[in-house]
């Protein structure tokens, strides 16, 4: 089984069912869903004139290749979600692929782990709650330690229902 790590964030419209919708769909469709973080609520990161982001994080076990599971993230997001206009702009909803097992990917499509992960408390809490042991296979370093290292001042809280 293959050993997946995904972030999940809305911003658009009612941001707490299109991430209950979407773990629905992903539990379905790509994989068991073993664990999933707390939800919180963020800061935008990079474009800061928006509404606050809901975020999680889940660890997902599947069959799929990295290939089929990237495919599937991208449907659901579609079928989901308003799509994006804007980079780092408001969206329903965007599903990133943190780490697909220990791989190292770099392609046209896809990075992984996933290339931004390292500058955002946003990616960094939600996937330390779940997996802080983590070792990255690039940094060599857990997520906890990771986290330490980051320079993001956004802030990030539990979000209450």
């Amino acid at each position: 089984m293959n050993k997946i790590y995904l972030h999940l964030g809305s911003n658009v419209g009612d941001r707490k069912k299109i991430l209950d919708d979407a773990l629905t769909t992903i539990d379905r469709s790509i994989g068991n869903i073993k664990s999933k973080s707390s939800v919180y609520e963020t800061e935008p990161w990079g474009l800061k004139d928006q509404e606050n982001f809901l975020n999680l994080a889940v660890f997902v076990e599947s069959k799929l290749s990295l290939d089929e599971v990237f495919k599937l993230t991208k449907s659901i997001e579609h079928d989901l979600g308003t799509g994006r206009e804007i980079k780092w702009g408001p969206r329903s909803l965007d599903i990133d692929i943190l780490y697909y097992n220990d791989d190292i990917v770099k392609t046209d499509k896809i990075t992984i782990p996933h290339a931004s992960l390292y500058q955002r408390n946003f990616v960094l809490i939600p996937l330390m709650e779940i997996a802080g042991d983590l070792i990255d296979p690039v940094e060599g370093k857990t997520i906890e330690e990771l986290y330490d290292e980051c320079h993001d001042e956004c802030e990030v809280f539990i979000f209450e229902d």
